[in-house]
């Protein structure tokens, strides 16, 4: 395993492997046993780094969710987990009252009933998850979604006050617009509070089309990568950027799991076979190609995996060894 720090604050950073796993489905559609499996032998490979939220997976259920946290909880408390493993989770997407399992994250706005962003929020909410979680310290805490109209100053005050009382490490940001991003750590600096220094988005080796309407802003997707977020974070290397859905739900291995619209352009075919060639020319699958590239890039990110099997997550712990030539990796680089 390779690791990297991040953030700033020797009070607060954390040495965290390059590979994060994502723990979205555990305690729902991964059961307990399955899921400590994959926990286990995530650790096992020197894996640092695990990603959760307080609303997973009420999509699957007809919860409010928190079944993820909670069997991390479990598996924490079972295995003697201390310090030494790094949880983050997020608040700010959880449903207000139950809901009818949906099986779609697609409606996380506030007028469906979502707890959105705010001091209440934030207090209550990081209580609630640190102890489904077990933790006296959330690691790592991020604003699930952003909203235009959120009270900035209201938010940045409310997560400066958990870090200040130590139940907080670090805050991160995931799902919102780069200028939201930009104007809540202005806010942070100016108060002499703690900001955002970990961002939470969708990326992979395949480009999403930014003009069409997203399904929380008619203005574009607002959890995807862009150009304009990536020149951000190379302006700022502070900033770690995590990338969930890398591996695009298996879009690149399983023809049946198709891409959708958003992949629907000219750069799709050309990238594809990029992408392919190189998976040739390593031995390496395309799956572990693209993770290989997004850690090993000009601009390093942080790949976030799911897996629903030991054998998945063993295809993409593999992928922190693959070592792209510069060739290769101009190769991937150069295709559109």
């Amino acid at each position: 395993m390779k690791y990297r720090t991040i953030g700033a604050d020797p009070a607060t950073r954390r040495e965290v492997s390059v590979l994060s796993l994502g723990a979205m489905l555990f305690g729902t559609t991964i059961d307990e046993e399955r899921s400590f499996a994959i926990l286990d032998r995530y650790v096992e490979a020197g894996g640092t780094f695990i990603d959760t939220a307080n609303n997973y997976a009420y999509w699957n259920t007809g919860s409010q969710g928190g079944e993820s946290e909670a069997l991390l909880g479990r598996w924490r408390r079972s295995r003697g987990i201390g310090e030494e493993i790094t949880i983050a989770t997020k608040l700010g997407g959880r449903p207000t009252a139950v809901t009818e399992p949906t099986g779609s994250t697609s409606r996380l706005v506030p007028s469906d009933g979502v707890e959105g962003v705010n001091a209440k929020v934030i207090r209550e909410a990081s209580a609630a998850s640190r102890e489904r979680l077990g933790v006296e310290k959330l690691d790592l805490l991020y604003a699930h979604i952003g909203f235009p109209d959120a009270p900035w100053q209201e938010i940045v005050e409310a997560f400066g006050a958990l870090v200040a009382d130590g139940t907080v490490g670090l805050l991160g940001a995931s799902n919102h617009w780069g200028w939201s991003v930009e104007r809540a750590r202005n806010l942070a600096a100016a108060a002499g509070l703690p900001g955002y220094e970990v961002l939470q988005y969708h990326h992979s080796y395949l480009r999403r089309r930014g003009d069409l309407p997203g399904r929380r802003s008619p203005d574009g997707e607002i959890g995807t990568v862009s150009g304009d977020l990536l020149s951000y974070v190379r302006a700022e290397p502070g900033l770690a950027l995590v990338a969930y859905s890398p591996l695009l739900g298996g879009a690149y291995v399983r023809q049946d799991k198709p891409l959708d619209a958003g992949f629907d352009h000219a750069g799709t075919p050309a990238r594809l076979a990029a992408l392919h060639q190189v998976a040739d020319e390593t031995g390496a699958t395309p799956n572990q190609v693209v993770l290989s590239w997004l850690i090993g890039g000009e601009i390093p990110v942080i790949p976030l995996v799911g897996a629903s099997s030991v054998a998945q997550l063993d295809e993409s712990l593999a992928a922190v060894d693959l070592e792209l030539t510069v060739e290769q990796r101009a190769k991937l680089d150069a295709a559109h």
